[in-house]
């Protein structure tokens, strides 16, 4: 029997993953100082939020050129997100346990994420 095509963004794998690790990222975020607001908590937003929409716009591209520089650039945001947890714990925003917790999250996605390069690099 043959895979089923996925027809929405929504049904990759490693969009919900990556859209559990953006309400993850905000969730931790909220408990920040508020001084942070323009500073660590807006760039690790904008980065996990960029994982996703990566991810969705690649899945929306036609040439598997396209589709391969998308996903690229989500593991890009991805990298650059672990880096900023990495900060985060250190300065003791995270606790050691939320930071595991997240960081397991982010190579989660991008495992499959990289799925998703390597079968569109396959394609290409």
């Amino acid at each position: 029997m043959g895979e089923e095509k996925i027809t929405s963004f929504t049904k990759l794998d490693a969009w919900k993953e990556g859209h559990r690790l953006v309400l993850m990222v905000y969730k931790i975020t909220k408990q920040f100082p508020k001084d942070e607001l323009f500073g660590l908590i807006s760039q690790m937003r904008r980065c996990v939020v960029s994982i996703t929409s990566n991810i969705a716009e690649g899945f929306s591209r036609n040439s598997w050129k396209e589709k391969l520089q998308f996903y690229s650039t989500a593991v890009g945001s991805l990298t650059e997100l672990q880096n900023q947890l990495i900060i985060a714990r250190d300065v003791a925003y995270l606790s050691k346990e939320i930071f595991i917790e997240c960081a397991q999250q982010t190579i989660k996605v991008s495992k499959i994420t990289n799925g998703l390069i390597k079968k569109s690099r396959s394609m290409i």
